[in-house]
């Protein structure tokens, strides 16, 4: 690196937290939480914040090398838009123009199109944005071969920002997480099982800053313990964004077996998701959680029919959020292989709801019958011996799972 380049530097742009009021400044002490949290595994950054930005500056050799793995973490922090690398130099338009010839020819390298944008924080910088922005394009036109300028629609786009203290040079700016702070809106429980759909349901209620607490049930031996471990891994991509959750494992292998044995096949299914959602609601009072959050879209699965839903939802005295009520399969599988979960998912471990699966569920099932098939057995009696069998496992962005016991 030459000497006429000052420093890289990490630029994290605000999304819609910038519009918030008064209390602008909690979501901005959670974004920064989450990233000095991160920075402090990854090396020596000063984490600041300035005219809705936040700048991650590498203070020594190390923090310089590893700046491509925060800028990874950068990505993962809700509250941000958008992420990129930027070299920082001094506020002189000579300056400016040296760093782009020698710093953007490399960024640039396979582009055809591009163009510039400036902005001028600083208005007593004495040339306009427009000015700046054309000086720039010049500076990239000489010294970038076969690269054109394309202001509509260009490949790349380089930005330059004259700010308080210095001026920022960066191009291709990355996508960042989007949505509001982790944490800032209460906490859910996620019913987390091995399919595509729960994690992106928690990806999505996260990213509307709901913090994560999961519950997954299990029926050995009926299901593996490579299912349970499918499960950990899903909740690990997860902590991509959330750092840290809690995964309550509790057995449902007795009461599959005495729905098998005593009542109607074809409400099997449903009474299952009832005895889930009672084991459900009594972990979410117990850890504080305000709202249960589930995968269900509707129609997909004959659990998941609009009477089907509404067999469930009668027991429950806490928000029930469904945010993928409204997407089709092809929507959901988009997202989680944005995330990351969906090689996870398919892996060929099966979950509890797929054990004893009846041939012909009930779709439009009466609340009434429902209730004459649960009362074969003693429910509340069963809830709780299922409920003692919790597990409580600590999955973490960085390090190994640790186990908490029951």
């Amino acid at each position: 690196m030459s000497t006429c380049i000052n420093k890289e530097v990490i630029l994290c742009k605000y999304g819609e937290v910038i519009l918030k009021g008064a209390n602008r400044s909690d979501f901005e002490v959670k974004m920064l939480k989450q990233l000095r949290l991160r920075a402090k595994r990854i090396g020596n950054y000063k984490i600041y914040y300035s005219q809705s930005t936040v700048y991650i500056e590498p203070l020594d050799n190390g923090a310089i090398e590893r700046i491509d793995d925060m800028l990874f973490q950068a990505k993962h922090v809700f509250g941000f838009v958008g992420v990129s690398k930027a070299i920082a130099c001094e506020k002189n338009i000579d300056t400016i123009l040296n760093i782009v010839k020698e710093y953007l020819p490399e960024k640039l390298k396979g582009y055809k199109t591009f163009k510039v944008e400036s902005k001028r924080a600083d208005k007593r910088f004495p040339m306009t944005s427009p000015e700046i922005s054309n000086e720039v394009g010049g500076a990239i036109l000489s010294c970038v071969k076969g690269i054109k300028v394309d202001v509509k629609n260009p490949e790349i786009t380089v930005r330059v920002e004259i700010r308080d203290s210095e001026a920022f040079i960066h191009a291709g700016q990355e996508k960042g997480a989007g949505g509001i702070p982790y944490g800032t809106s209460g906490t859910g429980l996620l019913l987390l099982s091995g399919g595509i759909d729960s994690p992106v349901a928690g990806f999505m209620m996260a990213k509307r800053g709901v913090a994560l607490e999961c519950v997954h049930f299990e029926s050995f031996p009926y299901t593996s313990e490579r299912a349970k471990e499918k499960v950990l891994e899903l909740a690990k991509i997860l902590c991509d964004y959330t750092m840290r959750v809690r995964v309550h494992i509790i057995s449902l292998t007795e009461i599959q077996e005495l729905l098998r044995d005593n009542c109607d096949e074809d409400y099997f299914t449903l009474l299952l998701r009832r005895y889930m959602m009672a084991l459900s609601l009594k972990l979410a009072h117990e850890v504080g959680c305000e709202a249960i959050i589930t995968g269900e879209s509707l129609g997909q699965v004959a659990s998941q029919t609009m009477k089907a839903i509404h067999v469930v939802n009668e027991m429950a005295d806490i928000p029930i959020y469904r945010p993928l009520i409204g997407m089709d399969k092809n929507e959901i599988i988009e997202i989680s292989r944005k995330i990351g979960t969906f090689d996870t998912s398919i892996l060929p471990y099966e979950d509890c709801c797929t054990v004893f699966t009846p041939k012909h569920p009930r779709t439009r099932p009466e609340l009434e019958k429902v209730l004459e098939e649960q009362n074969r057995l003693n429910f509340d009696e069963l809830v709780e011996r299922a409920y003692a069998t919790k597990q409580v496992v600590v999955v973490k962005h960085f390090g190994d799972n640790i186990i908490e016991g029951q």
